[in-house]
């Protein structure tokens, strides 16, 4: 989903970046959603390098930086939950979340009919 650029400059530091000869193959972000949960965001993997387990290696930084931070759960919104269920996530419906459907998805433009679907794991 395109991000505006404050937006970005604001969430910046919730990235993971995976660099290889000086160009971008992949990215993933942590978001703290509540004192005890957070979000898988915005991981994406260049086309070429996809399959290259990159896309595994930043999930699993941020889920080891969410046990860090004392988080109990970590969720994403996902239209390829098969790869988040194979890291251990389970589906979830969606409106178990309520913080992200009234705080981020009620400004989307797919909401109410997003088609992506909820996963999520315990990390503590």
């Amino acid at each position: 989903m395109p991000r505006a650029k404050p937006d970005i400059y604001e969430h910046i530091r919730d990235f993971f970046v995976w660099e290889e000869n000086d160009r971008i193959l992949g990215c993933c972000a942590l978001h703290i959603v509540w004192y005890d949960l957070g979000e898988i965001r915005s991981l994406a993997v260049r086309g070429e390098s996809q399959k290259d387990g990159i896309g595994r290696a930043l999930v699993l930084a941020c889920l080891n930086e969410a046990k860090e931070l004392g988080l109990k759960e970590v969720f994403a919104l996902t239209y390829v939950p098969g790869f988040f269920e194979k890291l251990g996530f389970s589906l979830i419906d969606k409106h178990q979340l309520p913080r992200k459907i009234w705080t981020d998805c009620v400004n989307c433009p797919y909401f109410p009919d997003c088609k992506e679907q909820a996963v999520i794991i315990s990390v503590s």
